[in-house]
């Protein structure tokens, strides 16, 4: 089949839900991808994140072969090798705790609201829960509500009841909002889809300290920004505190589906059995490409890397900023990095496209840089210089 056959199959047969590029990607090897035609991209936004490790890491590919020859599914009414592996992994380089594994950060979400609302009804039904303007927490229907963002909720009323929305970065927003009713507070400490919007620390450490003291279920959701992106293995790390929840998934397989949901001991066994599941959840194929995805992490030092290249892109995007007025801004931390511009960033986007750079653009004018973190100073050099060109 040719691209324009792909597309047309797909144009037949698969749900109109996605406003998609008109390239059928066939092969990724690092920061680089292929597309049908044979033309080669560098990938600076690598699925919302999920290829944190760049596309097809030869310590996930070896650990996913390897096990897919032993099973590929067992049901969580019994054990299996990986799983508990996998969760003592994270709660070592993140919180005391406990984890429960879905696959994807919408279903973890889910699960942290529900465990929000559990222990809430157990406190006298308490059930409300705050959660950020320009927030994104995912597309199932109470993850579209804690969303708060009309954009994404609109047709799909009526919505679940019990959220509500505060400005973010605002602490007293947040303590206007909190009533007799509040159990949990949630947001993310940098909103991706938002604009790459960065949480001060003094407004999180002031947070953290108003939940405790009302006893609210602080809840962090680390879907993009967890496992490495920010140049700390977990985000929360930044801010000197750790949160009571907090959800993870993108980076989390190396590209595999698997979502998880981290609580902290106070709230570990919140959830007994029947309450929760996930069919998929935790399965050995995705746990083994989990566990290769820290060992990368850890044994090719790339959140060392990270904070380096780090570095040098912001300084070569200040570089480009003195160049090109259309620039208003860069902000962001570690490789997740947002350009406002002071016009729309979508013919900047297509133009990056058809010289070989892919990046995205969120709120209308924020271009996403965010990629993989094995990047190297060559790769952003190439980027810049498209960028560069492509700009005013």
């Amino acid at each position: 089949m040719n691209t324009k056959e792909v597309i047309a199959q797909y144009d037949k047969y698969v749900m109109p839900t996605y406003g998609r590029v008109p390239a059928v990607i066939v092969k990724g090897k690092g920061l680089k991808v292929w597309d049908l035609d044979g033309h080669e991209y560098l990938d600076f936004f690598p699925g919302w994140a999920v290829s944190g490790l760049g596309h097809c890491h030869p310590k996930v590919v070896n650990a996913v072969k390897n096990y897919l020859k032993k099973i590929i599914h067992v049901p969580n009414n019994y054990y299996n090798m990986l799983q508990g592996k996998l969760a003592q992994k994270i709660i070592e380089n993140s919180f005391e705790g406990k984890v429960f594994f879905c696959n994807s950060g919408a279903e973890a979400n889910e699960g942290a609201i529900k465990l929000a609302r559990s222990y809430g009804n157990a406190k006298g039904g308490r059930y409300e829960i705050i959660t950020m303007e320009n927030s994104f927490h995912g597309r199932t229907l109470a993850a579209i509500t804690a969303t708060a963002q009309p954009k994404y909720q609109k047709g799909f009323e009526p919505l679940p009841l019990g959220f509500k929305y505060v400005v973010f970065n605002d602490l007293s927003s947040i303590e206007n909002a909190i009533t007799d009713k509040t159990i949990a507070i949630m947001l993310e400490p940098i909103q991706g889809e938002g604009g790459i919007n960065v949480a001060g620390e003094g407004y999180i450490k002031a947070l953290k300290g108003l939940c405790d003291k009302k006893d609210l279920i602080l809840i962090f959701d680390e879907v993009q920004t967890g496992m490495g992106r920010t140049g700390k293995m977990f985000c929360f790390e930044h801010y000197g505190i750790a949160p009571d929840v907090m959800t993870l998934a993108k980076s989390l397989g190396g590209g595999l589906p698997i979502g998880a949901m981290i609580a902290s001991k106070k709230f570990a066994d919140v959830l007994k059995p029947g309450m929760h599941a996930s069919t998929f959840g935790g399965s050995p194929v995705v746990c083994s490409a989990s566990l290769a995805v820290f060992e990368a992490i850890q044994k090719e030092d790339l959140l060392s890397n990270t904070v380096k290249m780090a570095g040098y892109l912001i300084e070569r995007l200040n570089e480009l900023k003195k160049k090109k007025a259309v620039i208003k801004e860069i902000r962001g931390k570690g490789l997740m990095i947002g350009v406002e511009l002071t016009i729309p960033g979508k013919d900047i986007v297509e133009k990056c496209f058809k010289e070989g750079l892919l990046i995205n653009c969120t709120h209308d004018k924020v271009l996403r840089i965010m990629p993989g973190m094995i990047v190297t100073k060559k790769e952003i050099d190439r980027a810049i210089g498209i960028l560069d060109k492509v700009m005013i």
